[in-house]
C-alpha cells in the first residue's frame, strides 16, 4: 500500500500561534516564498495552478504548427495555430497600429448617417458592442427545460457603477486616470486633443446616467429582480427605447412573442438618457467604446494604454503580461473546448475522475445529512432540499460531446481584430439560434482547462473541470484529510450554492420558483444575517470595510461546504493517525487554509470589495473558521484568542 504525504510544513509560519492568526500560520511560509509577480495584482495558489494551466495550453498551441493538420485550410489546428501567430507578430501589429479599427468606425458612421437607431444598435449587437443595453438567449427562470429571449443592462467602462456615484479619494484618483485613457486611445486613433476631450465629455456624460439607472451589485443578486416577462407588444408599451420588432429581426430573429427584461429600473430610465444624447455625443461615444474594445488586439501603444488604466491604476499592476499570455488567452476562448479536448487527452488520468466521483457521492451523503438534521428547519421543507440534492446533476473533467467550431473561420490575410471579431458574430448568432430550443444540460460553461468550478442553479448541477483536480486542491498521492479539506470543500461549496441565498430560489429542476415554507425562509435569512454581519465588520483597508450582504452566497457557500467535507471525511472512519506532527482534523484545516495561501496588493482589495462576490482569501479562512466548534477543538482555541468567536454569537447554516 503506498504511503500517503501530509502537509507541505514548509507553507506554514510557525512563528505564529493558530490560535492569533490562523491565515499566517497556515499560509505564511508559502506567502513568503511567493512575493507577487510585477504582472499580477494577486497572487496565490489558484494562480500557481492557473499559471502552470496556461503553460501547459501554451505547449499544446504551440505544438500544433508542427501538425501537418495545421496546413489544412478550415482544420481546428490550423485555425487555433494561426490566431495564435497573428497574436504574437507583435511587428505587424505595431505597424498596422490603430489601422484594423478603421473600418468598424467607417461602418458606424454609416449607420448614424441613416438616423435609424434601431439598425445601429441592432448592428452594434451582432457581436461588436453591447451598447446601453444586452441581448441574448438562455433558460427561463420559470422553466429551466426552454431557452428564451433576455435583456439586460450594460456594462461601464470602470466596471461598477460606483465609481461614477460615490466620490471620495480613490475613485478620484481612477476617474482622473479613465480621463487619460478616453483621450490617449482616441488621439491614437487620430483624434486631436479637442476632439479627444469632446469625446471625454461625451462618455462620461453617457456613463454617468448609465450608472445613475443600474442595479446595486446586492440587487443584481436578487434572481426574483431579474425574471419580469414582457410580450412584444407591452415592450413598445413600457419601454420606448427602438423598433423592437425591426431589432430582432435585424438579428435573425423571427415571431418573438415575449422577452425576459431582467433590470426594470434600468429599462425604465434608458428611455429619457435616450433622448438627451445628441447625435455627436452618440457617434463619440460608440467610437469610444468600439475602440476600447479592440483595444488589446491593436498596436502595444493601444494595449499599454489600456494595461496603464486598468491593470496599473485600478489593479496595482507593475508590469503588463507576456504576449504569449496575451496572445494564448484569445485561442484558448474561442476554440475552448478544442484546446481542452487536447488537454484530457494529455493532463487528466482517469483514476483522478474515478476519485473525484467517489468524493462526489461522499459529500452528497453527508449534505443529505446535514440537512435532515436542521434543527430550524421543517420537514416538508427538508424533503423538498434532499430531493433537489439528490437529482443535481454532476460533471467532472470534460464534456461528453464536444464543441463545433466548423462555423469560425480563421483568415491569415485579415486582421487580428477582423478575426475576432468574426468570430464574436459568430458566437452571438449561435447564442440566438437556441432561442425557443430545449436547454442543452449537457453543456458545460467553463472549458477543461479552466482552474475552477460552478454551480448552475437554473440546471441545478456541479462542474468541475479537469484543471482544477490537481494538487493542491486534488492529489491521488496525499491523504484523505487533504482532499476532503481542499477539493472536498470545493465540491461542498458548489453543492451549497445549491441552497445559498440565490441557489435557494431555484427548485431541483433548476426553476425560479419559491418552495420553502415562509418560517424557514424567515428562520434563514435571520442566519444569513448574522453571516453578513460577521464579514462586515471585517476592516480591508482604512476605512474600507467587507461587503458581507454582497459575498453573502459565497459565504455561504464556504462555511457549507466546510462543514459538509468535514462530516464527509469523519463518515470514512479513517484511523486517527498523526503525519508530521498532525492529527486528522488538523490536516484538514490546515489543507483548505493552503489552498487560499497568497498575498494581494492594496488597490486590489478596493476593486474587489466592488466587484467580486468572493470575500478577500484571508476572511475566507479565518471568518468562516471561527464558526466550526470542530476547528476549535482541533487547535485549543480558546477564550481570549484571537481566533476565538463566542458560542451565542457562531451561526451555522448547513
Amino acid at each position: 500500500m503506498i504511503e500517503k504525504h501530509g502537509i507541505n510544513k514548509s507553507n506554514l509560519n510557525e512563528e505564529v500561534a493558530p490560535q492569533k492568526d490562523f491565515y499566517e500560520y497556515a499560509c505564511g511560509g508559502w506567502i513568503g516564498r511567493h512575493p507577487i509577480p510585477d504582472e499580477f495584482s494577486s497572487y496565490g495558489q489558484f494562480d500557481c495552478l492557473r499559471e502552470q494551466a496556461k503553460n501547459q495550453v501554451r505547449d499544446l498551441i504551440t505544438n500544433l504548427a508542427n501538425d501537418p493538420s495545421a496546413k489544412v485550410k478550415g482544420s481546428l489546428a490550423q485555425k487555433i495555430s494561426d490566431l495564435y501567430s497573428m497574436g504574437m507578430d507583435e511587428n505587424k501589429l505595431n505597424q498596422e497600429g490603430h489601422v484594423p479599427i478603421l473600418p468598424t468606425l467607417s461602418l458606424l458612421k454609416s449607420n448614424l448617417k441613416n438616423n435609424d437607431f434601431t439598425d445601429l444598435i441592432a448592428w452594434l449587437h451582432t457581436g461588436l458592442d453591447s451598447s446601453f443595453f444586452s441581448s441574448g438567449v438562455g433558460p427561463d427562470p420559470a422553466d429551466s427545460n426552454r431557452n428564451i429571449m433576455h435583456l439586460g443592462e450594460t456594462g461601464l467602462g470602470l466596471g461598477d457603477r460606483d465609481y461614477y456615484l460615490e466620490h471620495n479619494e480613490n475613485n478620484s484618483r481612477i476617474m482622473a486616470a479613465y480621463e487619460n485613457y478616453v483621450k490617449k486611445i482616441m488621439k491614437l486613433t487620430g483624434y486631436s486633443d479637442v476632439e479627444a476631450e469632446r469625446v471625454w465629455k461625451a462618455v462620461i456624460k453617457i456613463e454617468i446616467k448609465l450608472a445613475q439607472i443600474k442595479m446595486t451589485r446586492e440587487e443584481r443578486r436578487n434572481p426574483m429582480l431579474h425574471h419580469n416577462i414582457f410580450s412584444i407588444e407591452q415592450l413598445y408599451k413600457e419601454f420606448d427605447i427602438l423598433d423592437w420588432d425591426k431589432y430582432f429581426k435585424s438579428l435573425g430573429i423571427k415571431d418573438l412573442k415575449s422577452v425576459n427584461v431582467g433590470s426594470l429600473v434600468f429599462f425604465r430610465g434608458l428611455p429619457a438618457i435616450l433622448k438627451e444624447i445628441t447625435p455627436e455625443e452618440m457617434e463619440d461615444y460608440l467610437s469610444y467604446s468600439l475602440i476600447s474594445e479592440a483595444s488589446g488586439l491593436m498596436s502595444d501603444d493601444f494595449i499599454d494604454a489600456n494595461f496603464e488604466m486598468f491593470g496599473k491604476v485600478m489593479s496595482g499592476q507593475k508590469e503588463k503580461k507576456p504576449r504569449w499570455k496575451r496572445a494564448m488567452a484569445i485561442p484558448d476562448s474561442m476554440f475552448g473546448e478544442a484546446v481542452g479536448q487536447l488537454y484530457v487527452e494529455k493532463y487528466f488520468p482517469k483514476e483522478n475522475k474515478d476519485y473525484m466521483l467517489e468524493l462526489v457521492s461522499n459529500l452528497r451523503k453527508s449534505l443529505d445529512e446535514h440537512i435532515s438534521s436542521l434543527e430550524w428547519m421543517e420537514e416538508e421543507t427538508k424533503i423538498k432540499a434532499r430531493e433537489k440534492l439528490a437529482v443535481m446533476g454532476v460533471k467532472i473533467g470534460y464534456p461528453d460531446k464536444w464543441k463545433d467550431y466548423s462555423g469560425i473561420n480563421i483568415d491569415p490575410e485579415k486582421t487580428y481584430l477582423e478575426n475576432v471579431q468574426e468570430a464574436s458574430k459568430w458566437y452571438t448568432k449561435d447564442n440566438y439560434d437556441k432561442l425557443n430550443k430545449p436547454v442543452d444540460k449537457e453543456e458545460w460553461h467553463m472549458t477543461p482547462q479552466t482552474v475552477n468550478a460552478y454551480y448552475s442553479p437554473v440546471v441545478n448541477e456541479i462542474c468541475f473541470p479537469a484543471a482544477i483536480l490537481q494538487p493542491p486542491f486534488f492529489d491521488i498521492k496525499a491523504d484523505d484529510s487533504l482532499n476532503y479539506g481542499a477539493i472536498g470543500v470545493v465540491i461542498g461549496h458548489e453543492m451549497t450554492h445549491g441552497f445559498d441565498d440565490q441557489g435557494r430560489q431555484f427548485d431541483k429542476d433548476g426553476n425560479l420558483t419559491d418552495w420553502w415554507l415562509a418560517q424557514d425562509a424567515e428562520k434563514f435569512n435571520a442566519l444569513a444575517d448574522i453571516l453578513v454581519e460577521q464579514f462586515n465588520k471585517v476592516e480591508i483597508a482604512p476605512g474600507v470595510n467587507a461587503n458581507g450582504r454582497y459575498t453573502l452566497g459565497e459565504n455561504i457557500a464556504d462555511q457549507g461546504g466546510l462543514n459538509v467535507a468535514l462530516t464527509a471525511y469523519k463518515n470514512l472512519n479513517n484511523p486517527e493517525i498523526e503525519i508530521d506532527g498532525f492529527n486528522n482534523l488538523q490536516r484538514f484545516f490546515l489543507s483548505y487554509a493552503g489552498v487560499w495561501a497568497g498575498s494581494i496588493r492594496e488597490e486590489e482589495k478596493l476593486v474587489r470589495t466592488k466587484t467580486d462576490p468572493h470575500s478577500l482569501a484571508k476572511n475566507r479562512v479565518n471568518v468562516t473558521l471561527k464558526n466550526l466548534n470542530d476547528f476549535e477543538n482541533a487547535f485549543s482555541i480558546k477564550d481570549g484568542d484571537e481566533m476565538y468567536r463566542p458560542k451565542k454569537e457562531r451561526v451555522i447554516i448547513w
